[in-house]
């Protein structure tokens, strides 16, 4: 399994790098705080991975990286999807590296 930085991962997408942030925390966490990213609970991203772009880099996040890290590792072993990478510390990462302005309170 793959990790990038926040700060690495914006600055890829600033470049024009496929890269899709999939952020995979629940429904009320995802409404609460966001970055524009491609919303799949947990709970729904196996039934729901044909949604996600194969052609580039796929960023799972969630709020610290471990839910997110368990994704990853499920979507590997579970379907054809192989450039799957972790974000760093999750949307905690983002905000600390990226977004001082993001309200995760």
């Amino acid at each position: 399994m793959k990790v990038i930085c926040p700060k690495e991962c914006k600055e890829r997408i600033a470049k024009g790098e496929s890269i899709e942030i999939v952020d995979v925390r629940e429904n009320y966490e995802y409404e609460h705080c966001n970055i524009g990213s491609l919303h799949i609970p947990m709970s729904e991203i196996i039934e729901r991975h044909a949604e996600l772009n194969s052609d580039g880099h796929l960023v799972i996040m969630c709020k610290t990286g471990k839910r997110a890290a368990a994704v990853a590792n499920l979507l590997e072993c579970e379907t054809s999807l192989e450039d799957v990478w972790v974000m760093e510390n999750g949307i905690t990462g983002w905000k600390e590296k990226v977004d001082a302005s993001l309200n995760l309170e």
